[in-house]
């Protein structure tokens, strides 16, 4: 089984806790975004897969209405929190932690959790870098609502489980995101990419090849989306939906909808920022589709050449890389085994997602940590990544 050794720790910690084996043990991956940016909630297009490190969530029910959450991940030893069914709520400090899978839980139960009628006592854990920009919160989100779902007797479908975890993090976490997290988390499949279509909520899986691999290289800047700059680049982009659908002669309800040819004739009336936070979400639908056909040619390299172009429009356009990002892609753009680079996910901080040559990691590590450490005098974390198989009960 992938990650194993957390799965045996998570486990343990629970029997140690709770003095039985827990009930049920969900799993869910983190994922990393390839292609597509800020496109999920303009129901555009994204290239995603889920990567070989994710959260374990283990659980059983409770004797009466107390739901106990454990952290396995914070402090040296863990952290708790326990409230009764009647008081699942939004958690405004100290354990914000709890909100994931409080929200999650709430939401399974249509925002009435004292219709579960007793409560559960869960001991969770992981491998994803946080703050690296890969989903931690999703994961933790898709492996709480299947393992919840099996002790409770749910049957829901995967874009329902999704949407709730979207829910979840709304309106307990307080980061309008859009479906790509949770998606991909679900919808994985091993060695291959998702492509999602966020305005069907349709998923399919297809193969990247096995010449070239990912690579992750974590920068040392703070990732956070839930300081606004997310929410104020979702407005924007909501306005220009708004403005497209007044001037175009074709129905326009989100961004999918609008070409870059037309945002080039008929962006007047927008003002500069909303312009250019608008023509990031449109390009990337359409490199997501110029990259699937390059893929489906065996094209890996013109597809790297596409997460190139995806970077400079987020540093250009969108605004939403940083110093440290431009450091890594610049760096990896002078490597011939790198075919291509771009930040991965929210943005402002977090994580670069590379296409490489794995024959080649050693020497790419190598000469992107010189060229890191040179501008910032630390180093970045690398690793490869592997797609893998999304969420399931263990």
């Amino acid at each position: 089984m992938l990650n194993q050794n957390v799965y045996d720790e998570i486990v343990a910690k629970f029997e140690k806790l709770f003095g039985a084996k827990p009930t049920a043990v969900a799993y869910a991956p983190g994922r990393i975004e390839v292609l597509g940016n800020h496109t999920d909630y303009n129901e555009g297009f994204v290239f995603s897969a889920a990567i070989d490190k994710g959260t374990f969530f283990a659980v059983s029910p409770a004797d009466d209405d107390t739901v106990t959450l454990v952290a396995r991940d914070i402090g040296a030893d863990g952290e708790t929190f326990t409230c009764r069914l009647a008081d699942v709520k939004k958690v405004e400090s100290g354990a914000t932690w709890a909100n994931y899978p409080l929200g999650t839980f709430n939401w399974l139960f249509d925002g009435e959790p004292a219709k579960a009628g007793k409560g559960f006592k869960a001991v969770f854990g992981g491998n994803i870098p946080l703050g690296a920009g890969l989903s931690s919160s999703a994961a933790l989100e898709m492996s709480t609502v299947l393992a919840l779902s099996k002790i409770y007797g749910i049957e829901k479908d995967k874009v329902t489980l999704a949407k709730i975890g979207q829910k979840a993090e709304h309106t307990f976490a307080g980061c309008p995101c859009g479906l790509l997290d949770q998606a991909s988390s679900l919808f994985g499949k091993a060695g291959g990419l998702v492509k999602s279509d966020f305005r069907s909520c349709t998923f399919e899986n297809v193969n990247l090849g096995s010449s070239v691999a990912f690579m992750m290289v974590k920068s040392n800047a703070k990732h956070a989306l839930v300081d606004g700059a997310y929410a104020s680049r979702r407005q924007a982009c909501e306005d220009a939906a708004k403005h497209f659908a007044k001037v175009l002669r074709h129905p326009v309800t989100h961004l999918r909808d609008v070409s870059s040819a037309e945002w080039i004739l008929y962006r007047a009336g927008l003002d500069e920022t909303q312009a250019k936070r608008a023509i990031h979400p449109i390009g990337e639908d359409e490199r997501v589709l110029t990259g699937a056909a390059l893929l489906e040619k065996g094209d890996v390299k013109g597809f790297g050449a596409l997460m190139f172009d995806s970077h400079e429009s987020s540093r250009t356009w969108f605004e939403n890389s940083c110093a440290e990002l431009d450091t890594i892609v610049d760096s990896a753009k002078k490597i011939p085994e790198v075919y291509g680079a771009r930040l991965s996910g929210g943005g402002f901080g977090g994580s670069c997602c590379l296409l490489v040559d794995p024959k080649a990691a050693d020497k790419i590590v190598a000469a992107i940590t010189a060229d890191y450490k040179a501008a910032y005098g630390d180093e970045p974390t690398c690793a490869l990544i592997e797609p893998s198989e999304g969420a399931h009960l263990v």
